[in-house]
C-alpha cells in the first residue's frame, strides 16, 4: 500500500470514528427528546415527602421568555402543592408574555401576585377558589418582582430597571403606591443613597431592586441584588439603619434574593437570606454593631436559590430555582418535603403561615454551623434521578489543586445551563451535545483546513 493511500484510509478511519462518537453522544439526547411528555402537569411531582406538610404550598414560577417569545414547555404559572407535594391546582396569566415573580398569601385565603409584562407590571389579587381576580392594577414599573401590601389602599413597590436614557441616570427606588388615588405618595431612590460608581456605574440594571418587606416596626427591608446586601431603612427619615453585606463582598453574600428579618428570643435581629450567587442560604446575628454568621446551608446541592422561609416548626422552606424545585428542610439540611415544578420558581410559601418567616432563628434552636443538604431524590426536569454535571465536576475536583477553577466552571454551567437548554434536557444531556457540536465543528475545520491546503498547493504547483 502506498503512502497516499495509507493517508487515505487513516483520514476515513478518523471520520468514521469521529461520527460514531458524535452519534454516541446524540442518541440518549435523542431518546430524553422522544420520550419527553409534554403533558403540562408531568413535570409537577413530588420529590423526597418524609413528613407531610401542614396545608397547602403556593409556588410562583418565572417561566421563559426571550425577546418576547415564550417557550410553552417552560411556563410561568402558579402552583399549589397539597400536603403530600400532590398538585392541587395551576394558574397561568391570559397574557402569554406574563412573568411570575413575588406572591403572598393574603389574610382573607387570597393571593397578592405580582406579573410583569410588556414593560409594565400588573399586580392583582386571585381568588384560587375560583380562579379569578378580585382586582387588579397596572403600574407603570418595568419587570417589578416584588410588591407589597402597605395598608388597605397602598402598595410598596421595589422598582428596578427604572432608566432614564436621556440623562444617563438610575431612578431605582423603592415607591409607596396609592391605589385610591393612582399616584406614588413616597418615593425612597437608590441614588441618594449609594455613589454612582456602585456595582461598576449607573446602566439599565443598575440595583436589580428584587425585595421589599414592611417590618412589624414600620421599616422597610430591601434586597438591591447587584448591590451584594440587604438594607433596613426607617421609612419617616429615609436613612438606612442596618446594613448587611456590601458591594462585591462576596464572601457575606452575592447577588442576594429575599431576605428575611427575624428577631431571637433575647432580641438580636437577624437575617435569613436565600445568597444565590454562591448558591446556598445562610443565616446571620447582629451583635455589637456587627454581623455574624450563624448557619449556612446547602453550597453543594443548591442552584440558584431566590427564597427561603423560616417555618413555625423550625424548618426552612426553600425555592432552589435552577433545581426547579421546593424543599423544607431541618435546621442540620435534612429533606423532609419536596416538590418539583418547571420552570424556574422564584417565591414559595407555606400558605397557613402567610407571607415570609415565622419561625425561630437557627441560634435559638441551637443549630447553629454549616450544612449539606441531604435526602433528596434528585430528580430533573425530564423526571429522573441522575447526578448532574455541576455536582460531579465539584466532586471529581474537590480537594485538588484545580477545586476553585472547577467549582467556578460548575457554577456558571449550572447557572445558565437551565436556561438553554430545552425542558426535556439534563445537564448531561446539554453536555453531551455540546461536545457532539464541537467534534462536529473541529473536524469541518479540519476538512476545510486540508482542502485549504490542497488548493494551494496546486497554485505552488502549477506555478512551478
Amino acid at each position: 500500500m502506498d503512502v497516499n493511500t495509507a493517508g487515505l484510509d487513516s483520514r476515513t478511519v478518523a471520520r468514521v470514528a469521529v461520527a460514531l462518537v458524535v452519534v454516541a453522544l446524540l442518541v440518549p439526547v435523542v431518546g430524553s427528546a422522544l420520550t419527553y411528555d409534554a403533558d403540562d402537569r408531568k413535570p409537577l411531582k413530588p420529590g423526597t415527602v418524609r413528613s407531610a406538610a401542614d396545608g397547602p404550598t403556593v409556588v410562583s414560577t418565572q417561566g421563559y421568555t426571550f425577546d418576547g417569545q415564550v417557550n410553552p414547555k417552560k411556563p410561568a404559572r402558579l402552583v399549589a402543592a397539597g400536603p403530600r407535594a400532590d398538585t392541587q391546582w395551576t394558574h397561568r396569566s391570559a397574557d402569554p408574555g406574563a412573568w411570575f415573580f413575588d406572591v403572598d398569601p393574603l389574610p382573607n385565603g387570597n393571593l397578592l401576585v405580582v406579573s410583569p409584562r410588556d414593560g409594565a407590571t400588573v399586580v392583582y389579587e386571585f381568588d384560587p377558589e375560583t380562579d379569578e381576580r378580585v382586582w387588579e392594577q397596572r403600574l407603570p414599573f418595568e419587570d417589578t418582582h416584588d410588591v407589597d401590601m402597605l395598608s388597605e389602599d397602598e402598595l410598596v413597590v421595589s422598582h428596578m430597571r427604572a432608566w432614564d436614557a436621556a440623562n444617563e441616570t438610575s431612578d431605582d427606588r423603592i415607591a409607596v403606591y396609592n391605589l385610591t388615588t393612582d399616584e406614588v405618595t413616597w418615593t425612597w431612590y437608590y441614588r441618594d443613597h449609594f455613589p454612582a460608581d456602585t456595582d461598576e456605574g449607573m446602566n439599565a440594571d443598575w440595583s436589580h431592586t428584587n425585595d421589599v418587606d414592611v417590618l412589624s416596626d414600620g421599616r422597610l427591608l430591601m434586597s438591591p441584588r447587584n448591590f451584594d446586601q440587604v438594607l433596613v431603612v426607617n421609612r419617616s427619615t429615609k436613612n438606612i439603619t442596618m446594613r448587611l453585606g456590601s458591594d462585591d463582598e462576596y464572601d457575606v453574600l452575592r447577588e442576594q434574593h429575599n431576605p428575611d428579618y427575624l428577631v431571637s428570643e433575647n432580641g438580636t435581629p437577624t437575617l435569613l437570606v436565600a445568597d444565590s450567587g454562591n448558591n446556598r442560604i445562610v443565616e446571620y446575628a447582629r451583635e455589637d454593631g456587627s454581623w455574624t454568621r450563624t448557619w449556612s446551608v446547602g453550597s453543594d446541592s443548591l442552584n440558584w436559590p431566590r427564597d427561603a422561609d423560616r417555618l413555625p416548626n423550625g424548618n426552612t422552606l426553600v425555592t432552589d430555582t435552577l433545581n426547579h424545585r421546593v424543599v423544607e428542610i431541618t435546621p442540620t439540611g435534612e429533606v423532609v418535603w419536596e416538590y418539583y415544578v418547571t420552570w424556574g420558581p422564584y417565591d414559595a410559601e407555606r400558605v397557613a403561615h402567610g407571607d415570609g418567616s415565622t419561625g425561630p432563628t437557627i441560634r435559638d434552636m441551637n443549630a447553629s454551623g454549616t450544612y449539606d443538604i441531604s435526602g433528596s431524590a434528585g430528580l430533573t426536569p425530564t423526571g429522573d434521578a441522575r447526578r448532574g454535571v455541576p455536582a460531579t465536576v465539584r466532586g471529581t475536583f474537590a480537594g485538588t489543586p484545580l477545586a476553585g477553577p472547577a467549582r467556578s466552571a460548575a457554577t456558571i454551567w449550572g447557572h445558565y445551563g437551565p436556561w438553554v437548554r430545552p425542558v426535556w434536557m439534563g445537564s448531561w444531556d446539554l453536555a453531551a451535545s455540546a461536545l457532539a457540536g464541537l467534534l462536529v465543528v473541529g473536524w469541518v475545520g479540519v476538512e476545510l483546513g486540508r482542502l485549504g491546503y490542497r488548493g494551494w498547493r496546486r497554485r505552488v504547483d502549477a506555478t512551478g
